[in-house]
């Protein structure tokens, strides 16, 4: 988590290489010397970083399509799940993704020193950039991979702001044509992920959370943690299969595919991006509300007559807002359809709760519900004038009316 909302935990901690870990003892048997299991290697798998931006309210993803046709072919294409069918997950509106570039970072790994990422990026029509830097590693040790983990997590945190920067630069020269009120929120998401693909060996999910050290790289963390901290960590962990598996945290999530798809991977990124956009109107919303009640109060201190008119022009300004945002939150919430696929499904609803995302939704639908009952009473106020207003005149006729037939 970045600007404008409680920072998602950094790493901390010492920098020593982290040591082997093993499940909990026994608690009648604190002084076993348990046989330390030989530590796996990755074949194959990626570290991801995802950063997520509001840049503007809507981008229109057909148009940018066009633009990607005449000018760079083959360097975007719509984002599709690979191992469900369309009626079981589907994007209301699939994403663009870009390919941005490679970057080659250093990086304080074990025997390596330089690393070569990938940069690409995805474009939501509702207006979010997520940004994406990709790892891949190939036959590492599991130690050197947390390792890896780490360092990445650092070279691009909240120190690595600059890579961060130029990337999103690129993307909106990128997208510019095709961006419809484009936007500089400074609001931001972002995300880790650990992906493996497979393992030099057999594993299954037991296996992986028994034997290997998943605190360290789902926290960022070199020092051990307790066991209840541990078992915390393994809280939102799923599998569907018995050698797949996915742990979710706050900030964090492991993906063991040996499928090799990224369903999972795509299913958080809408997640986060829904987190996004709903901070983001949370935001404008508590920004509108301190307005819209000093214009109601200035309009109320005006000559009667005048200030009624104001009620008008105000309540059509705040029904125009109301309509505006409802309709692109809208959106957002239905960003993802998951109906049959009751695997993605539980991810999909876990990560949303652990996001907080349905208390960002409340909290913008109870903002926008005291804007449309200031709209229907300002809407009301304003009839009530204009009848007022129009019973007045007829009084006035009638009274007129009165006078000359008396003076005829």
């Amino acid at each position: 988590m970045n600007q404008g909302c409680a920072p998602r935990r950094a790493p901390t901690g010492n920098t020593e290489r982290p040591t082997q870990f093993y499940s909990d003892l026994p608690e009648h048997a604190p002084d076993m010397d348990p046989v330390k299991p030989e530590a796996p290697w990755v074949e194959t798998g990626a570290i991801v970083v995802l950063r997520m931006y509001d840049v503007a309210y809507a981008i229109d993803l057909a148009r940018l399509e066009e633009i990607g046709a005449m000018q760079a072919p083959g360097s975007m294409a719509r984002i599709r799940f690979m191992r469900v069918a369309e009626k079981a997950v589907a994007y209301d509106v699939p994403p663009l993704e870009i390919t941005v570039g490679a970057l080659e970072l250093e990086l304080p790994t074990p025997g390596r020193a330089r690393w070569i990422a990938e940069a690409t990026a995805r474009i939501f029509d509702f207006g979010t950039v997520s940004v994406a830097v990709r790892f891949p590693v190939e036959r590492i040790p599991w130690n050197d991979f947390v390792s890896l983990s780490i360092a990445v997590e650092n070279a691009t945190s909240d120190r690595g702001a600059s890579l961060w920067s130029d990337l999103l630069a690129r993307v909106r020269t990128l997208i510019a044509p095709a961006v419809e009120r484009p936007s500089a929120t400074g609001l931001e998401e972002d995300y880790h992920l650990v992906v493996v693909h497979r393992f030099d060996r057999p594993m299954d999910a037991e296996t992986l959370t028994d034997n290997l050290d998943l605190a360290s790289i789902l926290t960022g963390e070199r020092r051990q943690l307790s066991a209840q901290a541990r078992r915390e960590l393994l809280r939102h962990a799923y599998s569907y299969y018995p050698d797949d598996l996915v742990v979710l945290t706050w900030d964090h999530a492991l993906l063991y595919e040996p499928a090799g798809d990224m369903d999972v991977a795509n299913v958080l990124e809408v997640a986060n991006a829904q987190l996004l956009e709903l901070r983001y109107y949370d935001d404008l919303l508590d920004q509108e509300l301190p307005r819209m009640y000093d214009r109601v109060s200035q309009a109320r201190s005006a000559i009667r007559a005048l200030g009624r008119r104001r009620y008008a022009a105000i309540a059509r300004e705040l029904h125009a807002l109301v309509a505006e945002i409802t309709e692109i939150t809208e959106k957002v919430e239905n960003a993802l359809r998951v109906t049959e696929d009751v695997h993605l499904a539980r991810i999909y609803g876990s990560a949303l709760e652990l996001f907080r995302v349905p208390t960002w939704t409340a909290a913008v639908d109870r903002k926008l519900a005291l804007i449309r009952d200031t709209y229907a009473t300002l809407y009301d106020e304003a009839a009530t004038g204009r009848a007022e207003l129009l019973e007045a005149a007829i009084v006035l006729l009638i009274v007129l009316e009165i006078i000359l037939a008396l003076l005829l």
